[in-house]
């Protein structure tokens, strides 16, 4: 499931954007579909611009019925009614979407033997000090086993001491739901961390779901500015 609103606060329109010769959606669907991995890809939007976009060209399209404020609460409407086991939440401005990355956090679901898990999720390693301090950049940290403990626009770990030898890993926004972990978070309500953090992962740790994080090493680009764009444009082969 790819959740696709057409209006964004940094970038309006992004998804709509040219990338050498296909909107951002259509190659990121495209990039999803190609990886071989879904017994279907869909995009959910509000958007009738993007639902004709990915109809015409041969694509799965659903239009929300209701407006939503996150991609999850987009995802279970459209999930609601389907006999499914797990869905895979990729975000609509990912083009550069890898099959390493989405297959890491399928198999998750494959080793949990004992049903621990209610979703999966990527990270990846950052050293860059302006990115690790960037709000815009959400941040997890993780236990012993991988699981997440907290998600935050903030440098988490913060380093009291300079010379912390502490691991930084940046939050990718594709996830994987058990299909009951999706269904509870649309029917329960926002709590205050994730009112002040503006991090829909949040919710779910609010709630007591346990979320494992994947370690990926594809960074990849994720557009959410026009600089993004020029980036994806020159890194597109």
């Amino acid at each position: 499931m790819i959740p696709a609103r057409y209006a964004a606060s940094r970038f309006p329109a992004k998804l709509m954007q040219d990338l050498h010769g296909k909107p951002v959606i259509l190659r990121t669907y495209e990039a999803a579909l190609q990886t071989g991995l879904f017994d279907a890809v869909y995009v959910v939007t509000d958007s009738k611009p993007i639902f004709e976009v990915i109809q015409n060209a041969g694509g799965k399209a659903i239009m929300s019925l209701k407006e939503h404020d996150c991609g999850s609460d987009r995802i279970a409407e459209a999930v609601s009614g389907m006999d499914v086991d797990i869905i895979v939440n990729v975000q609509g401005d990912e083009p550069f979407t890898d099959k390493e990355s989405l297959k890491g956090v399928l198999e998750v679901f494959e080793e949990d033997v004992q049903k621990e898990i209610d979703l999966a999720s990527l990270m990846v390693k950052i050293t860059d000090e302006e990115e690790i301090n960037n709000p815009n950049t959400v941040k997890v940290i993780v236990d012993q086993r991988n699981f997440a403990l907290y998600f935050s626009r903030s440098p988490i770990p913060y380093p009291r001491e300079k010379n912390t030898l502490a691991t930084y890993y940046k939050h990718k926004g594709i996830y994987a739901f058990r299909k009951r972990a999706l269904m509870d978070f649309q029917r329960l309500p926002m709590l205050p961390l994730e009112a002040t953090e503006k991090i829909e992962a949040i919710r779910y740790l609010e709630y007591g779901k346990k979320i494992k994080m994947v370690e990926t090493h594809v960074t990849g680009i994720e557009i959410d500015t026009p600089e993004d764009l020029i980036k994806a444009k020159e890194a597109w082969k």
